[in-house]
């Protein structure tokens, strides 16, 4: 169990189902608008705002589709995948990391010993 853990957590997973999910919604916002721009527009302003397939309204349901999706996706998916992966796999402390401790340690003893030659 634990490497399906692993396999969940650290790799991009989530990442990527989120992307999908996300860019499937955007692409039916994008096709709506474009479908509303292209479209022959009639002569009655009132019918800009009919249900037609076509029209400001669809595009209107699409944006609003995608927002929702949004929201949803982020308080049911990404926001408990940030918590899990922070209560599994922590993030390191801040600070210098170990390599560049002891880098600094080896210039700092180089100098050091260049000066006392002469």
């Amino acid at each position: 169990m634990d490497g399906f853990k692993n396999f969940l957590f650290r790799g991009n997973l989530v990442d990527l189902a989120v992307a999908v999910i996300i860019g499937t919604a955007f692409g039916a916002v994008v096709t709506t608008f474009t479908n509303w721009l292209t479209a022959q527009m009639p002569d009655s302003t009132s019918e800009v705002f009919s249900n037609e397939a076509n029209s400001f309204g669809a595009f209107l349901n699409a944006v609003i589709s995608f927002v929702i999706l949004a929201a949803v996706v982020y308080f049911l998916v990404v926001t408990p995948y940030v918590k899990a992966k922070e209560r599994f796999f922590p993030s390191p402390a801040p600070g210098t990391p170990e390599d560049i401790e002891l880098l600094r340690q080896i210039r700092d003893s180089l100098a050091g010993g260049g000066a006392h030659k002469g």
